[in-house]
C-alpha cells in the first residue's frame, strides 16, 4: 500500500476554530432566545410581584454575563491561529451561567 509506512502527520485543524467560534454564537443566540421569551412570559400579564420581577431581571444578569464570556472566547479564537484552551473558571462560569438562566426561565414560564 502507498504510503502504508509514512509517519503520520502532524494534527491539521483544519476550520475547528472557526466551528467553535460559530457554536459559541449558536449558545450565544439560544441564550438570548431564553432570556427573551422568559421576560416576555413574565410581562405578558401584567406581572407586579417582585419575585417575578426579580428572576426577570436575574435572567438579563445571567445573559450579560454569558455574553461577555463567549465574546472573549470568540475574539480569543479569532485572534489567533492556534487558540488557547478555556480555562477552567471561565468554562464553569459560562455553564453556570446558561444553567441558571434555563432554570430562571424555567420557573418564569411556570
Amino acid at each position: 500500500m502507498p504510503g502504508a509506512d509514512a509517519a503520520p502527520a502532524d494534527r491539521d485543524p483544519g476550520l475547528q476554530p472557526e466551528r467553535t467560534r460559530l457554536a459559541w454564537r449558536r449558545t450565544t443566540l439560544s441564550g438570548t432566545v431564553v432570556a427573551v421569551l422568559a421576560v416576555k412570559a413574565a410581562l405578558h400579564g401584567g406581572a407586579t410581584t417582585v419575585p417575578v420581577l426579580a428572576a426577570a431581571a436575574l435572567c438579563c444578569a445571567l445573559w450579560l454575563a454569558f455574553v461577555r464570556i463567549a465574546h472573549g472566547r470568540i475574539r480569543a479564537l479569532a485572534a489567533a491561529s492556534r487558540p488557547p484552551a478555556i480555562t477552567p473558571p471561565r468554562a464553569t462560569a459560562a455553564t453556570l451561567c446558561i444553567l441558571a438562566l434555563a432554570v430562571c426561565g424555567a420557573l418564569l414560564v411556570l
